[in-house]
């Protein structure tokens, strides 16, 4: 059985992709994980706290799907692209999978939790800057992730069906191309 945290945790997330950071009251992630807003209180004291307990659980998804220090010459920034862009998205007018968007919601979630991002993000870029490839292409696959994620979540004419293919094609290729030493 699910821990009472987890099923908290997975209710907000439910709320967030639902309504943003405005449908996260702790009644209402209280009724959604069905505690009482007593057992949610012990977890979570705060709706900063439940937004916080969200990020740390998101990014840490994140961190998990990428390779360690170890990892072959550009093999992170690869793992950065797969992790945060899919190779696939539907095409302008089809439903698209829903998810939380994690900067947005720290950014909403006030400083505190806007912290915590920013200090996953130091650490990532310094990982980013170490995967060996030349200076700029590790951060110029982040900006493109943090850009097309902007423009997913706020509806700035995202890339859409072979657009969007292309897209990621050009970044993915630009990673190889560095890593083998190609240009």
């Amino acid at each position: 059985m699910k821990q009472v945290r987890d099923r908290i945790l997975d209710a907000v997330e439910r709320l967030l992709v639902k309504g943003g950071v405005d449908a996260v009251r702790l009644d209402a992630a209280a009724a959604e994980a069905d505690v009482s807003k007593g057992g949610l209180l012990h977890h979570f004291p705060s709706k900063s706290a439940l937004v916080q307990g969200v990020v740390k659980r998101l990014a840490d998804r994140f961190e998990a799907a990428l390779p360690g220090p170890d990892a072959p010459v550009g093999a992170y920034t690869r793992a950065w692209l797969d992790a945060s862009i899919p190779a696939e998205v539907p095409d302008e007018g089809e439903p698209q999978e829903a998810a939380v968007p994690l900067a947005l919601l720290a950014a909403a979630g006030g400083p505190e939790v806007l912290d915590i991002l920013q200090e996953r993000y130091r650490r990532w870029q310094q990982r980013l800057d170490e995967d060996g490839l030349p200076p700029g292409v590790s951060s110029l696959v982040r900006m493109a992730v943090d850009g097309w994620w902007t423009a997913r979540l706020l509806g700035l004419a995202p890339p859409t069906g072979a657009d969007h293919r292309r897209l990621r094609a050009l970044i993915e290729d630009l990673t190889v191309q560095r890593a083998e030493g190609t240009d």
